[in-house]
Formats: C-alpha cells, structure tokens, sequence
C-alpha cells in the first residue's frame, strides 16, 4: 500500500494510509520518522525519497498500525516500557520476531539539526505511550491518547487511571508550550483544549456517571462510552478509582 502524502511544510510531511498516520520530520543534520504505519511496507524507502538525510525511525508505541515498516530500521526508539507490547504482541497469537529498540525516556530531546524534539511520556493507552513534542514549531504529534476518534483502553495493556494521571500531567507542565496536536487518528489537528475536554471524560467514567453500550471488538465484549469528544473503548468489567 502506498500511503498519501502531504507535505505540510519544507521540512514536515504527513504519510496517511486512511485509517492511521505517520510523519517524517526533518532537521538540518536527521530526519525521523514518527510510526512507521500498519499497512505500509516500505516507509523508509518513501521517507527517503523525500530526503537524503538519514533517517532514524521513532514508535509512539507498539500497537500493529504503527509498526509496519519497523523491519527496515535498526533500533527504533521507543520508551522501554513499550517492550511488553513490542516483543509480545497481543494474547494468544506468536510474538513477533524484532530487533533492539533505543531507549528514549521523558524530557529526552532528540535534536535533528535546530529542530528539538521532546519525548513526553503518556502511559495509559499502552504503557510506553510517548508524544513527541515538536519545540519550535509548537506542535505535539500525540500519538492514540489524544485525538477525537475511538480510543481502545481495553485489555492489559491499557489502564484507564493512568491514561487520566497522564492527561493531567500534560496540562499542568506543558499545555503553553504547543498550539496544535498532530494525533495518529481522527481529526487533524486538533486543539490542545481538546486535552482537558478527554480528562473530564476519563473523570465521568471512572466515577461511573457516563452512560455506554456493549459492543464486539477483537473477539472481545467491551464497552463503549461515546463521550462526544471522542468514544472511549474500555473493559467490560471498568473498575473505579479514586478521583484525586
């Protein structure tokens, strides 16, 4: 499959496959691209006829639609905590086979060249989740946990309280420093309000307040919670927690 590609800028281009994103970002000495896709096969060579920097490659996180080129690139970075997905892969089928990772942690800048790029951390949706903070051009390409489309927080590698503790974290330290957010899914792009709009969301359903629908996805019964700015796929049996 070849993506669409959409150059937003001289140095910033969107690869979209209809249901999933990547971008390719680069600087004056790299380029890095962001997710590799789920259909795509061949991200780097599509990367690179874009650019003749090298190219290193950088996982948001481990789920299958943002993985699908990682073959072509040797130790993407990607948080540590991700290595359960990563290597493991889903309950009941045969764990992928994949190489090293290299680490990146929260606050980390990966600079390309006068373009930093901070890793911040967002557990929750799986549990190395990462945005990557573009510093300059004040943009956050986020990842699944921020976006206005169906966000899956079902299974064991999801936890709903985490996902919230991050949308938090976000708000206080870092909400000023970017004026749009790039997600890998839904509506493009959206605007850092929507952050707070997801926490009071997270907040309704973990107390049991927001109304849902038993529905099938992967085989599996879990509840829908359509919560108007986004829906919210989670456990059948969600438990509570304290709200603090």
């Amino acid at each position: 499959m070849r993506p669409n590609i959409i150059q937003m800028d001289a140095q910033t281009w969107i690869f979209d496959e209809g249901g999933v994103r990547f971008f390719l970002l680069t600087g004056d000495k790299e380029a890095l691209l962001i997710d590799s896709g789920m259909e795509t096969q061949n991200a780097r060579e599509l990367a690179q006829s874009l650019t003749k920097l090298p190219i290193r490659l950088l996982n948001t996180h481990a789920d299958i639609d943002h993985v699908g080129s990682n073959h072509q690139f040797e130790a993407p970075y990607m948080h540590p905590a991700e290595c359960s997905n990563y290597y493991h892969g889903r309950p009941g089928q045969p764990a992928p086979e994949r190489g090293a990772i290299t680490p990146v942690w929260d606050g980390q800048v990966i600079d390309l060249g006068e373009r930093p790029l901070e890793i911040i951390a967002l557990p929750g949706h799986t549990p190395g989740s990462v945005a990557v903070l573009d510093v300059k051009n004040r943009i956050l390409i986020s990842g699944d946990p921020i976006q206005d489309g169906g966000i899956y927080m079902f299974g064991i590698q999801r936890e709903a309280h985490a996902y919230r503790h991050s949308l938090k974290r976000l708000m206080e330290r870092h909400l000023d420093r970017f004026d749009a957010i790039w997600p890998s899914h839904g509506t493009l792009p959206v605007a850092p309000s929507l952050i707070e709009a997801l926490y009071s969301a997270m907040d309704r359903i973990l107390a049991g307040e927001a109304a849902y629908k038993l529905t099938q996805v992967h085989g599996m019964t879990v509840r829908w919670y359509d919560m108007g700015v986004a829906g919210f796929l989670m456990d059948e049996k969600q438990k509570g927690c304290d709200l603090l």
